[in-house]
């Protein structure tokens, strides 16, 4: 991009840059140290190659990166102040009825054995046990835009019980080892605190597999469809069973369904969905929800659902195809907005690095949100474009109302048989 496209664009943003750098204001008490945030979150959204402490230090007009490490080390201000700031600044902008909480980790690979948290451990971003830390992160998808509202940084409990380890990297003293699901427990908290609506909560393997998380949300009367792995094991009665074995308990209605838009099209699978005679929440039930590939029949992926009993088989369908949302927001946060291109080892300067990189991330989002508000038209998602092609492009592509759907009024009917051993079927 020519300097001057670059600057008539940055003239574009200049409202809504305002907007957002207002969220830096009550945070520090010098203006200085304000100026060097507005400007490192700036350097996240520019066409920086990569965004460390030289290149962003550049960016801003300095000649060392001196007051950007001062920024992310020492200088007083609070992280987690900015992230309540960041959910109120996106629910302003992006809170609809139709929201989901989406929860998912995602890994920082790394050389040393220094940095807060790190250590060899399974990656899901290498697909491999690597060396690494850890971030788990809690992201807001709706029919307007989707982004990330709140993280943290996964600490082993290797790290939790090393004191001396603990103080080199200033981890809190009062922190104790919390595993991914109370993690995200304490991040939904804080989502339902802020009162941006959310419909559903989604999540993996990781968290779809905790009975704390779930029965959480049920208390919370929330809504859920979160992933299972094959083994997990539900009872009917007396009787154990893992989800696998439902298959060949029950006649399943497979009904083909699109769970939403994605890169190359519809993404289209067989689904069938088997209620559970759970204690539940008034006016809401459980269910597994089984979602098989149509080019291998053998490939299944298995739900655990709770569901209001208005809810249609289509919208949970949708939620569970939802995400996809948060998986994309890693790609798109790496790699333009810098998530992972931090050069700290402190706990606290995990935190603000992640945090400030959030808020840009969130900056992008809402500025497509309000160019598509403004044009009146809803654009199908498209692979992230690289914004040193076309910045303008990028920013009002790359997010997807793909977590939007139309929403059926059609209830909940017999979706499956049980088997009896006499061969005879019955209706659930």
């Amino acid at each position: 991009m020519r300097q001057d496209e670059f600057e008539i664009l940055e003239e574009h943003w200049s409202l809504g840059f305002a907007d957002v750098s207002r969220l830096l204001a009550p945070l520090f008490r010098r203006s200085e140290a304000r100026d060097i945030a507005s400007g490192y979150l700036r350097g996240l959204l520019s066409c920086v190659e990569r965004k460390n402490g030289w290149q962003l230090s550049e960016s801003v007009g300095e000649s060392t990166p001196y007051a950007i490490q001062h920024l992310l080390d020492r200088c007083l201000w609070d992280a987690d102040s900015l992230r309540d700031e960041l959910q109120l600044y996106v629910s302003e902008h992006l809170a609809a009825p139709d929201g989901i909480a989406i929860l998912d980790e995602t890994g920082f690979l790394k050389k040393g054995t220094h940095s807060a948290g790190v250590q060899r451990q399974y990656s899901g971003t290498a697909g491999r046990v690597e060396n690494c830390q850890i971030g788990v992160f809690l992201a807001y998808a709706s029919s307007r835009g989707r982004t990330f509202i709140d993280r943290a940084l996964y600490v082993p409990k290797t790290w939790a019980d090393d004191k001396a380890r603990r103080e080199k990297v200033r981890i809190p003293q009062e922190l104790c080892f919390a595993t991914k699901p109370q993690l995200g427990i304490a991040m939904l908290k804080r989502a339902f605190a802020s009162n941006i609506p959310i419909s559903w909560v989604t999540g993996d393997c990781v968290y779809g597999g905790d009975f704390g998380l779930r029965n959480f949300l049920a208390g919370q009367k929330q809504p859920y469809v979160l992933m299972v792995q094959s083994n997990h094991q539900i009872y009917l009665g007396f009787n154990g069973l893992k989800v696998k074995e439902l298959i060949s308990e029950y006649k399943l209605s497979w009904q083909r369904k699109s769970c939403g838009d994605g890169s190359k099209g519809q993404r289209i699978y067989d689904w069938a969905l088997v209620p559970l005679q759970y204690d539940a929440p008034e006016e809401m039930q459980h269910f597994v929800l089984f979602r098989r590939n149509l080019s291998d029949e053998n490939e299944i992926a298995y739900y655990l659902v709770l569901a209001k009993t208005c809810a249609s088989f289509q919208e949970i369908v949708n939620v569970a195809g939802s995400r996809w949302a948060i998986e994309e927001s890693f790609q798109v946060a790496k790699s333009e907005v810098g998530l992972d291109q931090y050069e700290v080892r402190s706990w606290h300067g995990w935190h603000r690095h992640i945090t400030l990189a959030m808020v840009a991330h969130a900056f992008l989002t809402i500025q497509r949100a309000k160019s598509l508000a403004e044009k009146k038209e809803s654009r199908q998602f498209d692979d992230p474009i690289d914004c040193t092609r076309n910045k303008e492009a990028y920013i009002s592509t790359y997010v997807s109302d793909a977590a939007a759907s139309k929403r059926s009024n059609i209830p909940l009917v017999t979706l499956a048989t049980k088997t009896s051993s006499k061969g005879k079927e019955t209706s659930l």
